[in-house]
């Protein structure tokens, strides 16, 4: 049945790939054809959609002369944005909103997930005797890079248990080999991280999950509500000046999104690169069916998630004044409406 599958994909692929010159002879003229994008752990789940749209060559079917540059976690890609040497980054919806708050106006215009996919563990070596979060206290907690969305999903997992972010002390791990080296030998006290990471650590018996956002319930569970995670935002003055271009890029990922609504496991492993495996197949499968739901479907940001992550974020930054963030500059729905539109079947 898997191999049935995968030959539906490529099929699929290949039809598709045929009518590219077709498709993108109908498009409006793009503003800007090389466009560089920063991301932060390019090879987890959470990134995904970008990782398939590029390795398919969604982008180029756009005219899109795409660089991808890989940073440690999600805050290092977005100083690469701010400053100028990345155009647009693939990043966490709530850094819209810390950076709106700092009177810097940046929007997501396509979103890559509909769940954070972080998962919270305490180290069953260092910590076999946790109780509580209370526990963490004086800790060092592993996150993708500080600043990071893994960072936020622990700053707010240590307030609802009492502590502050200046309780314990947080580490940049990565997203990938290195995140479960710094776990597994005892550097680090307790882990904030995506997939395959958490899956690998907690199947083999390294941590104990405290909160987990992998899955759509848990979200719900963790922050009360939707919370758009994963989405390209760029600049508002970049996105009012290159329209063409941006809608292109949301066209590459909704594209990757529907494609992976019908992917088998093989299909998978046949696309993303040898080294986002972390050596062991399996347990990268195993991972992938655990936050398959959390991947977006069609490119939109929920209505109701912008001020899900708003309240998140406001109930342990001080420095974020809920009614101060304008929510609806921090995202349009624009592109990736017309990409659904353009991708329906």
């Amino acid at each position: 049945m898997l191999h049935r599958r995968t030959l539906i994909s490529a099929s699929a692929v290949a039809a598709a790939t045929i009518a590219l010159p077709r498709v993108f002879a109908q498009q409006a003229k793009l503003e800007k054809t090389k466009v560089s994008i920063a991301v932060g752990g390019k090879a987890a789940f959470y990134y995904l959609p970008l990782t398939i749209s590029e390795q398919l060559g969604y982008f180029k079917a756009e005219g899109l002369e795409v660089e991808i540059s890989d940073f440690a976690g999600g805050a290092r890609a977005l100083q690469a944005v701010v400053g100028g040497s990345a155009d647009v980054c693939s990043g966490a919806y709530e850094h819209t909103i810390n950076l709106q708050a700092k009177n810097q106006f940046f929007q997501a215009f396509v979103l890559q997930g509909r769940a954070p996919q972080i998962a919270v563990g305490v180290s069953t070596k260092n910590m076999a005797g946790y109780t509580g979060i209370q526990d963490l206290k004086g800790k060092k907690i592993g996150v993708s890079a500080p600043g990071s969305s893994t960072n936020m999903v622990a700053n707010l997992v240590l307030s609802r248990g009492g502590l502050k972010a200046s309780d314990v002390s947080f580490i940049g791990v990565g997203v990938a080999a290195g995140a479960l080296t710094a776990l597994r030998s005892g550097q680090i006290d307790a882990i904030s991280n995506t997939d395959p990471v958490m899956t690998m650590l907690e199947q083999k018996g390294d941590v104990k999950i405290i909160s987990d956002t992998r899955t759509l319930k848990g979200t719900e569970q963790v922050f009360g509500g939707p919370m758009p995670a994963a989405c390209l935002y760029a600049p508002i003055d970049f996105i009012q000046k290159h329209p063409n271009t941006c809608q292109a890029l949301a066209n590459a990922i909704v594209r990757g999104l529907k494609w992976l609504q019908t992917a088998g496991p093989g299909d998978i492993i046949k696309t993303v690169p040898e080294t986002y495996l972390l050596g062991d197949r399996a347990l990268y499968l195993a991972s992938f069916d655990k936050v398959r739901e959390s991947i977006a479907t069609d490119g939109l940001v929920p209505a109701e998630g912008p001020k899900t992550a708003l309240n998140a974020i406001a109930s342990f930054d001080t420095a974020v004044k809920a009614d101060k963030i304008d929510l609806a500059r921090t995202y349009t729905n624009d592109f990736a409406k017309r990409a659904k539109d353009r991708f329906k079947a």
